[in-house]
């Protein structure tokens, strides 16, 4: 069995070519993808060579984590029925090619415990579970607290105010340094950092991923408050000491999603709590996937870059 995939091969070399597939057993389920997300934040690193080394990494390489289609195959022990819509977060499951991630290919080979089931309607927005479900874990669980200043106005940085605001809590306020990024919010306001004149923060979630902003973070922190770093860095992280020893600072390291964020999230969506609505902004056929990643990556407009499996020829 083959697919087409997204196929790095090094460095800003990507191709979209066929590639083998295991072959699906009793306990596994083959998807036909209708969509998969292109993720500015790990998936930019492999392409740009910049990720640090990583459990699992190597090329060639199949990228994405973010994909959405319909089982049109399932093992006897799956539990699934063919025609389901599934929401896919990878799979490794290609011969001679590093499935990190995975998700980016016509057609995967999963395990049950791998997939989620979503409504058809969410058509492409599905992609976007793993994200919002990102978002989810970094605010959600014992000793947590909801932002009320974020960092970015990003595809991570919006969803972060939807779920703020889905939690009943009071609208966070967001910094945005990109004039193009600025609008789209509702029910929360988005500003410049230099025309923000608060210093008594008490929970700041950094959606930038950028490395340079603990010292600034830190003098907008109430006594006690707490520095949540939600991006994905790449350089050594560094603050000076004394003016957290005097804040009494704290720092939290949120990771991916579990199941449990991605259930949540789902019925979040599906209850209409929260909108995974504005977030795409660009969509391109997968073979032309090429553009498509070199766009995600480069233009400040691309919130989010979806690449249409289905359609293409």
């Amino acid at each position: 069995m083959q697919t087409q995939a997204v196929l790095l091969t090094g460095p800003k070399a990507l191709e979209v070519r066929n590639v083998g597939l295991t072959a699906p057993g009793p306990q596994d389920i083959v998807v036909e993808i209708a969509h998969s997300g292109i993720s500015t934040g790990t998936e930019k690193l492999f392409w740009s060579g910049d990720m640090p080394p990583f459990p699992g990494m190597g090329y060639p390489l199949v990228p994405g984590y973010e994909a959405m289609g319909e089982v049109v195959e399932a093992g006897a022990d799956t539990g699934y029925r063919v025609g389901e819509t599934v929401f896919v977060p990878g799979s490794n499951c290609f011969d001679g090619a590093f499935g990190l991630f995975g998700g980016a290919a016509r057609r995967l080979v999963a395990q049950p415990g791998r997939v989620t089931r979503i409504d058809r309607g969410f058509g492409a927005e599905g992609a976007l579970l793993a994200l919002a479900a990102t978002a989810r874990h970094a605010m959600a669980g014992q000793g947590k607290a909801v932002p009320d200043l974020i960092i970015g106005h990003g595809t991570l940085g919006r969803l972060l105010a939807r779920l703020t605001i889905a939690a009943g809590a009071p609208a966070p306020t967001v910094w945005e340094l990109s004039p193009s990024r600025m609008t789209g919010a509702n029910g929360y306001e988005v500003m410049h950092p230099d025309a923000d004149p608060r210093r008594d923060y008490a929970s700041i979630y950094d959606a930038s991923g950028a490395p340079d902003m603990l010292n600034t973070l830190v003098g907008r922190l109430a006594r006690g408050g707490e520095i949540v770093l939600a991006g994905f860095y790449t350089a050594p992280l560094s603050f000076a000491f004394p003016p957290a020893f005097m804040k009494e600072a704290r720092l939290r390291v949120t990771a991916e999603w579990t199941s449990g964020d991605l259930t949540a999230t789902r019925a979040l969506v599906e209850s209409g709590a929260l909108s995974l609505a504005g977030l795409i902004t660009h969509e391109a056929f997968s073979t032309d996937a090429t553009r498509a990643y070199e766009t995600a990556f480069t233009d400040p407009d691309c919130l989010k870059m979806i690449l249409n499996w289905k359609d293409a020829s």
